[in-house]
């Protein structure tokens, strides 16, 4: 199988769905002959068919000149996702880390006392794209490098050893934190209204992902890949997706048994620790930040 990235750039006729072959990006819908290929979620929703169709494309493209790459504007690789799922406190680090910072005891295993994946939602226009800037919004501007994967057939109630079928592609996300809007002011702290999940996880800007979307063959096992966060060449995170909590297959296979997801849907599947959170220094005007993920590619963006 020839090797290939599936991408959003921008064109002057608009946005358009590109497949990257090397270092060359071509037009999937006419390289195909898809009309409905011109657009990622397109591909995601007829992703049964579409995924031979793709392949085959690649093995074309291979041989034909394109653009180059490094010429195009990339966009947000999916405009827009359905919905953006987050999981929240799924790395064992990250987990024992906050533990300290409180001055808390650590958590038990939550496979040991029945608790299930914990997830929130993203807003999918907060979604920006590999090399944007985002906005300053906040005091306390927070990093997380997480593994996001990609669904590309509809999925409900589906049992953990089927869940990662409905998987179509991986990517990288960065669940940008506002930890100054964590907690409403002027409201006791043990109030079940004390937290503001849309001024903490939802602003513009809050959700960099891409560059683009490779496929789930090419990366194979995603317990076991490397991943790391610098802030201007300054390495914060640098762990492993084999210190989740809850797998992938965990978390969606439970998401698919309270909601039906969706071609599209994005799961951010956790950050490990080296979180700004965690040392009480936080992002500022000026800075780039650059996410690795194995196998997957280089995810970088700035705070304007």
């Amino acid at each position: 199988m020839t090797s290939y990235r599936l991408l959003s750039y921008q064109t002057s006729e608009g946005p358009r769905a590109g497949i990257a072959v090397g270092d060359t990006v071509h037009d999937l819908s006419a390289l195909t002959g898809k009309p409905a290929y011109a657009t990622v979620l397109g591909v995601l929703n007829d992703w049964a068919a579409a995924k031979s169709v793709v392949k085959d494309a690649a093995g074309l493209a291979s041989g034909k000149p394109g653009k180059k790459l490094s010429d195009v504007k990339l966009l947000v690789p999916i405009l827009y996702p359905p919905t953006i799922y987050c999981a929240g406190a799924n790395y064992t680090d990250h987990v024992e880390n906050m533990a300290k910072v409180l001055g808390i005891p650590a958590d038990p295993d939550p496979h040991t006392v029945g608790l299930n994946p914990w997830h929130f939602v993203k807003i999918s226009r907060c979604a920006v794209a590999h090399g944007d800037a985002v906005d300053l919004t906040c005091e306390k501007l927070d990093w997380e490098a997480e593994l996001a994967l990609v669904i590309g057939t509809k999925m409900k109630n589906v049992p953990l050893a089927k869940a990662m079928d409905h998987v179509a592609f991986y990517t990288i996300g960065n669940d940008l934190s506002a930890r100054d809007m964590t907690l409403r002011p002027h409201i006791d702290f043990h109030s079940p209204f004390k937290y503001d999940w849309i001024g903490q996880k939802n602003f513009d800007g809050a959700c960099p992902l891409g560059p683009w979307l490779v496929p789930a063959e090419e990366v194979g096992d995603p317990q076991n890949l490397g991943m790391k966060l610098w802030v201007n060449g300054e390495i914060k995170q640098d762990s492993n997706t084999s210190k989740m909590i809850f797998t992938a297959a965990e978390q969606i296979a439970h998401l698919s048994s309270r909601i039906t997801l969706y071609p599209g849907d994005v799961v951010l599947t956790g950050t490990p620790s080296g979180v700004g959170g965690e040392t009480g220094v936080f992002l500022k005007r000026g800075d780039t930040v650059k996410i690795t993920i194995e196998k997957i590619g280089d995810l970088i963006n700035t705070v304007a």
